[in-house]
């Protein structure tokens, strides 16, 4: 190949390259200025796109961390109960919200029971079980922090001679062969279970010296200590005799949020908030949908629905959005075309949440999308919350 062959080609990729990027810009500065602000740090804006053939809206919110703090808020503030995202926003204060986890969607009094990790103020509501993809908040003083990882969190109980993790499930209908603990996040008593023991556990402290262990008999239900927990056990399983045995010669157990996680950053990240998702859509700036590795389904993947997801943009700032669907004004989103668009957007890293139904976007006391249900917002098992930061007294 001769020099000025080479030259002409390498000048061609360069055009290409150069086209490439300020198509690129031009995409960002177009999307850009489809938002208008409506709080201080808050932009907001509807899109309505031609996506894979079919028209799709979306209501997107864009917050600067430094003027927003998020929260993650459980229905009714338990670990069981279902409310609707507008509802939890207003009774909290926030002026914008969208629904989070997955959860439990039936009339039974489980109704509500997070699907998979969900942490509030440090207080663990629900474990994980298939180390879902996450969403970590931090609320500094001066702004919020944001991490989205993989992670196994549990409730761990410890002493010297007590050390366990996943054989607990926390808050949730009792699993046979399971080991059960339930806090006051649940309610005030335990379910009733004829085959099951309850052990109440009052930790040791700096005021109690060694734990508090009482164990009841087997059959009923039990009231849950504020300053405690209760382990609740099938005293004739392996696990209820090895757990019962330890636990009467316990004298200093604790017991709390455990993470285990694939990225220790998540860890030093100290989230005080953390809802699950499924899956994972961009890490790194690059596509990398782990539905696989999530046990989520390739068709909840590739099929349109209604979606809500939340991503870290390259500027530092935050986005939220839903897009809506099963309607003849919008066709719903399959993950790897929402993909796409957050990259398109500025996404460094992104997750999908509970979506179809579910999917609302709360702003300035309305519904601000259109939610897919026959009769309008669905309730659901939990929200994240916006809500302006006060400003720091000098």
């Amino acid at each position: 190949m001769s020099t000025s062959s080479t030259r002409y080609r390498f000048a061609q990729f360069r055009v290409l390259v150069l086209s490439l990027c300020v198509l690129s810009v031009l995409c960002v500065k177009a999307f850009s200025q489809d938002f208008k602000s409506v709080h201080d740090g808050v932009e907001y804006a509807e899109l309505t796109r031609e996506i894979s053939g079919k028209q799709v809206k979306m209501n997107l919110l864009r917050l600067d961390l430094k003027k927003v703090r998020l929260d993650v808020h459980h229905a009714a503030d338990m670990a069981v109960g279902l409310e609707t995202t507008s509802s939890i926003a207003l009774r909290q204060g926030a002026f914008a919200a969208i629904n989070a986890g997955f959860f439990r969607i039936d009339k039974s009094e489980y109704g509500g029971e997070s699907a998979e990790a969900l942490m509030i103020d440090r207080r663990l509501f629900s474990n994980s079980i298939n180390r879902r993809v996450a969403l970590g908040i931090s609320n500094r003083d001066r702004s919020t922090e944001v991490k989205i990882g993989h992670v196994a969190l549990f409730f761990g109980l410890s002493d010297d001679s007590l050390h366990i993790t996943n054989r607990l499930f926390v808050n949730a209908e009792p699993i046979p062969g399971a080991l059960m603990v339930y806090t006051t996040e649940f309610g005030s008593m335990t379910p009733k279970n004829e085959k099951r023991q309850n052990v109440i556990v009052r930790p040791a402290s700096r005021d109690r010296n060694r734990s508090s262990i009482e164990i009841g008999a087997v059959g009923g239900n039990t009231i849950i200590p504020k300053d405690g927990f209760v382990i609740s056990l099938e005293p004739e399983s392996p696990v209820g005799i090895e757990i019962l045995a330890t636990l009467k010669k316990s004298k200093k157990l604790t017991g709390g949020p455990f993470f285990l996680v694939d990225d220790e950053e998540f860890v030093k990240h100290n989230p005080e908030d953390l809802i699950a998702g499924v899956p994972q859509l961009i890490k790194n700036s690059k596509i990398d949908i782990t539905w696989e590795q999530e046990k989520a389904s390739k068709s909840f993947v590739e099929t349109r629905h209604p979606r809500t997801a939340v991503a870290k943009l390259k500027d530092g700032k935050f986005l939220m959005i839903t897009v809506d669907g099963r309607s003849e004004d919008s066709a719903g989103i399959d993950l790897y075309d929402l993909a796409k668009l957050l990259l398109e957007f500025g996404a460094t890293d992104a997750m999908n949440l509970d979506g179809g139904g579910s999917t609302t976007m709360f702003l300035d006391g309305k519904v601000v999308n259109k939610p897919s249900d026959p009769t309008g917002e669905r309730k659901v098992g939990d929200a994240i919350l916006v809500t302006l930061r006060k400003p720091k007294r000098n």
